[in-house]
């Protein structure tokens, strides 16, 4: 999940950012999918051009591939309010999507990610995302964190359901050797709920899923 970053120069120069949040390996009864999600942005302190990325593959395939272009302005202390565009390239049919965020830290320093995605003939869905980050040491840290999504109608052509259609969950243990580099060991867990589970299983696929993960944190 990206995270707010704010420039404390009072000159306001244009900075960069680019951060890998999951360059991982999960281990799926025999499946080992490569997941890699991660965030990059360009602007000054109170306006920023965000690229956000996700993808996974397993057996030589692409299985999920989303990008996302938002215009992101800080709107309060610790909130940004966001605006662009979002592209599922897999699974297929590809979807376009209007995107509009709300990012931000709340009480007690959980990370917070909220979208509104609106699409073609209708389409709609609602992302919900937490994270919380624990130092227990100046160089360990634990992070559990949380995915909601749902979807207004059923969209049989890329298997997503109308209402609650999925809940990912994780929790993983980093060492940072560097503030900017950080291996780490986890788990992970999906799960498909309502119509969403109803295509999975009519498709072969299971529904719900654990996996032990390995993978990397970065910056740049």
């Amino acid at each position: 999940m990206p995270f707010t970053v704010t420039a404390a120069s009072k000159d306001n120069p244009l900075l960069a950012m680019l951060v890998l949040e999951q360059l991982e390996q999960r281990a799926v009864d025999g499946v080992d999918p490569e997941v890699l999600e991660g965030a990059g942005w360009l602007g000054y302190d109170l306006d920023k051009l965000w690229l956000d990325f996700e993808m996974q593959r397993a057996d030589g395939q692409t299985q999920v591939s989303e990008w996302q272009l938002r215009y992101s302005r800080a709107i309060l202390p610790y909130w940004d309010w966001q605006l662009g565009l979002r592209r599922d390239f897999e699974p297929g049919p590809r979807r376009n999507w209007l995107a509009i965020g709300l990012n931000g830290l709340a009480p007690y320093w959980f990370e917070v990610d909220i979208s509104l995605f609106l699409g073609r003939s209708g389409r709609s869905a609602l992302r919900a995302e937490a994270e919380y980050e624990l130092m227990l040491t100046q160089r360990w840290a634990l992070v559990p964190e949380i995915e909601v999504n749902a979807h207004a109608h059923n969209d049989m052509k890329t298997g997503v359901g109308s209402g609650l259609s999925e809940i990912e969950a994780g929790l993983r243990l980093r060492y940072e050797v560097r503030r900017e580099f950080a291996p780490y060991i986890g788990i992970n867990w999906e799960k498909a709920y309502g119509n969403t589970k109803r295509f999975e299983r009519e498709a072969g696929e299971r529904s719900e899923e654990g996996a032990l993960v390995f993978g990397l944190r970065a910056w740049f």
